[in-house]
């Protein structure tokens, strides 16, 4: 998954950028933070844990 598509999700879901790290965006929702990799490419299966840390429904 691109990591422009994830983000897009997290936003249109109520998710913030709280932070940009040196490797990683930190995005919250609500009590829920969650780290984003710097990669143009996220794995399924780490894009589906970012969407669970934030109790985001999973893209695809």
């Amino acid at each position: 998954m691109k990591r422009k598509e994830l983000i897009k999700h997290l936003i249109e879901n109520g998710a913030l950028l709280l932070r940009e790290g040196r490797r990683h965006s930190i995005y919250q929702k609500g009590k829920y933070k969650t780290e984003v990799p710097r990669h143009n490419e996220i794995v399924g299966e780490l894009a589906r844990k970012i969407c669970k840390d934030l109790e985001i429904s999973f893209l695809k």
